[in-house]
């Protein structure tokens, strides 16, 4: 984790930190709530709410349980772009 979090702060990283804000939780308990059966949880449900926020639809995580039938967006019909 130390490398990966290294890595994030490095100013020549391609990567960009971006820091949870409130609307981002509430967002997550919506996304929680419509999406109950997948049971997303705090971490899932504030990546979906980042990504929606960003208008970042491809995310790299190994969780394609919960990520698959996610849906983000106004309308709930944004699907998310699973990487690998």
């Amino acid at each position: 984790m130390r490398q990966l979090v290294e890595e994030i702060f490095d100013p020549a990283t391609t990567l960009e930190y971006q820091p949870t804000t409130a609307d981002d939780i509430a967002r997550a308990m919506v996304l929680d709530q419509k999406f109950h059966e997948l049971e997303i949880g705090l971490v899932d449900g504030v990546v979906a709410a980042l990504a929606e926020r960003l208008r970042i639809y491809r995310i790299l995580t190994i969780d394609h349980e919960d990520f698959g039938p996610l849906r983000i967006g106004e309308r709930f019909s944004q699907k998310l772009v699973i990487v690998p």
